[in-house]
């Protein structure tokens, strides 16, 4: 007997996985939009769980595919360049921190924490962070425009602070500030990429180069997120659930592609204000459909 194929189960895949494709990489939360996704399309149950945090890998796909020759080159250079073995060094140590906190609270967040007035909190206060620390990098290049060199600029606004503009720069230590910042995205509606991105900035990564170690760290994370996921839930799914995850997967993929494209090409001459907006915006439209009724909130 075939799989029975449940079309509206399906759209709706089609649906989460375009939410994920399109804010994995994007400093807005893509766990908070599939938590709010999932909560109007009452697709929100431990399945649906498992099935958001697999899907990320499509998304995953989507980055190799964009930086395979950075990829390639790296993995081809591992045996005998140090820049290569020390950036995959940096990689690993990044990841380390999710790892362990990961292990220990995990599933005490996800019980707690993956409700709709959580994530939308969490969306404001983000903001909030965005547009301060935009501020910050605003205020240093107009000491880089009058004269005054990034070290003067660090020391007064952040001592012992580096400047940093490609990823082959980074430090382990460096390294190590990044994964332990990405841990605060634990909690939904923060945003992986929000927290690597603008953290990494205030810790004195370039833009170009805490979104490039923002993609970069994100392969080994969302993959072992997923992998560990499946695993551990394994005994909620079955076959009949391939259709579904197999077209989550695919408009993770196709979104991502597209998305992290556009994305490398917007920093090139835009900062993140708009996103803190959208992120302020947003949370408080949630807050106030749920305190008012308007929108039945699940979670």
């Amino acid at each position: 007997m075939g799989v029975r194929v449940d079309i509206a189960l399906l759209i709706k895949a089609a649906l989460m996985g375009v939410v994920e494709g399109l804010t994995e990489f994007l400093p807005i939360s893509s766990t908070g939009h599939l938590i709010l996704a999932g909560a109007l399309l009452t697709f929100d149950d431990e399945k649906a769980k498992v099935f958001d945090i697999a899907i990320q890998t499509g998304a995953i796909f989507a980055v190799i595919l964009v930086y395979w020759q950075k990829i390639q080159n790296t993995v081809l250079a591992l045996p005998t360049q140090k820049r290569a073995q020390q950036f995959t060094l940096n990689v690993l140590i990044a990841f380390m921190p999710a790892v362990v906190l990961g292990l220990l609270f995990g599933s005490a967040i996800k019980t707690h924490l993956f409700t709709p007035v959580v994530v939308a909190s969490t969306f404001i206060v983000g903001g909030f962070i965005i547009l301060w620390a935009e501020r910050r990098e605003a205020r240093r290049r107009r000491y880089v425009m009058t004269g005054i060199t990034d070290d003067v600029f660090d020391t007064e606004m952040a001592p012992g602070g580096s400047s940093v503009n490609s990823v082959d720069d980074m430090t382990w230590k460096d390294a190590l500030k990044v994964g332990l910042v990405q841990c605060l995205a634990m909690i939904p509606g923060t945003s992986r990429s929000g927290a690597t991105i603008i953290g990494g900035m205030l810790l004195g990564l370039s833009r170009k180069a805490a979104t490039d170690f923002s993609v970069f760290l994100a392969i080994p994370t969302l993959i072992g997120a997923g992998a560990y996921s499946l695993y551990k839930d394994r005994a909620l799914l079955s076959m009949a659930d391939l259709p579904m995850f197999g077209v989550g997967l695919i408009f993770s993929f196709i979104s991502a592609w597209m998305c992290v494209r556009w994305l490398l090409r917007f920093i090139a001459t835009h900062s993140f204000v708009g996103f803190a907006w959208y992120r302020i915006g947003f949370g408080v439209v949630v807050l106030v459909t749920a305190w008012s009724g308007a929108v039945q909130w699940h979670g």
